[in-house]
């Protein structure tokens, strides 16, 4: 079977259609699955108790429409499992919650990455003590008791890049974590420099059009037995009409990235040359988000915006844009969020589908507003 991505992207999950005699992937709304054999269903229960990844029974264990993008997923990032969740902040939870279970709760983080999560990390409120380091820093950081190593790359929001193969041999034994939220399998799969876990919030280009929330981890079988009955325990789990939609978002995937992206290179070549611009950030692997810091007044660029939709979130078929120390990175204590590249003058922008001159003239006509 091809290993081509664009091909991959379509038919992931979806293999069996045509066997069963169907076109679209079937959408399963059961809450519970009525079974006249008890002994069996005990059975069952045991196996998922065990680590088993079950089927059925209820659906906080498992259900078949979420299954399928779980497993579309982790094809697409070179996993053997998916694990999918409500939100992207239900998943770094599980996730935490998984180091914390097996006695390990240090993290070992780099910044910036993503504000809720960096609040989430830094408050302790799983039960996790953060140690903040440098990506060179990383193996010096390393305890008996640390469970991950945690990392973002393109962080949010400055688009720093990391050395993902570089910081998986600096982990050792611990396993490294990566949000390839913005990259996503397109520009890059993690797993193959060496991360054990690769986390998304699939909210964003996953769904790809603003109308779905959810979040999914690709992993190995041992974690992905522990994150399920994290899920099971807590009840984060994804709604099986969100699975659809995002199974859905992913055939397009690779189309949708690939072209945001190559509008947004050419935003970046021109918001670097407007002299209402200080410094433009752009990664060099690409991809269809651009941070650049201001001359004059943030605020006024945001409101004079008007084809450009002014809101957090990202990875939608419209371009948004926001001021992430007003809006995703507030819950950062504001000489964090300097000292992580986050300033006062910093916006990002998430380049969707329209036209590049349309986008251009809009953001023309708001530079000179501020």
């Amino acid at each position: 079977m091809t290993s081509a991505l664009r091909t991959r992207a379509v038919h992931a999950g979806r293999d069996d259609l045509t066997d069963l005699g169907l076109h679209a992937a079937p959408l399963d709304f059961s809450t519970t699955y009525p079974s006249r054999d008890s002994m069996e269903e005990a059975r069952r229960i045991d196996e998922f108790t065990a680590g088993g990844n079950v089927t059925g029974i209820y659906a906080r264990i498992g259900n078949p429409t979420v299954e399928r993008f779980e497993q579309a997923l982790a094809e697409l990032e070179g996993f053997e499992h998916g694990v999918a969740f409500a939100s992207g902040m239900a998943a770094i939870s599980a996730c935490l919650l998984s180091a914390v279970a097996q006695g390990k709760r240090h993290i070992v983080g780099v910044r910036p990455m993503y504000g809720s999560t960096d609040h989430l990390l830094t408050s302790g409120l799983l039960g996790t003590e953060v140690t903040w380091v440098a990506p060179e820093d990383v193996a010096g950081e390393i305890r008996p008791d640390t469970g991950l190593v945690f990392v973002e790359t393109p962080a949010n929001p400055t688009l720093t890049e990391l050395d993902i193969a570089a910081l998986a041999s600096a982990c050792g034994e611990v396993p490294l974590l990566v949000d390839n939220t913005f990259a996503t399998p397109v520009l890059q799969r993690p797993g193959r420099l060496g991360a054990r876990i690769v986390l998304h919030s699939a909210t964003k280009f996953l769904g790809g059009h603003g109308d779905v929330m959810g979040g999914v981890v690709a992993c190995d079988a041992e974690e992905a037995a522990r994150l399920r009955q994290i899920r099971f325990a807590t009840g984060g789990v994804l709604h099986p009409l969100a699975g659809y939609l995002l199974l859905r978002g992913l055939a397009t995937l690779p189309l949708r990235v690939t072209a945001a992206s190559a509008t947004a290179a050419i935003l970046a070549e021109r918001l670097a040359s407007h002299p209402a611009v200080r410094t433009v950030h752009y990664p060099k692997l690409g991809g269809p988000l651009v941070a650049f810091e201001l001359t004059g007044d943030p605020h006024a660029l945001i409101g004079a915006v008007r084809l450009i939709t002014p809101a957090v979130s990202l990875g939608s078929v419209d371009t948004l844009i926001q001021h992430p120390a007003s809006l995703t990175h507030r819950v950062v204590p504001a000489d964090d969020r300097e000292e992580a590249g986050i300033t006062n003058r910093l916006i990002r922008l998430s380049t969707g589908l329209e036209d590049v001159e349309d986008l251009w003239h809009d953001l023309d006509q708001a530079l000179k507003a501020c």
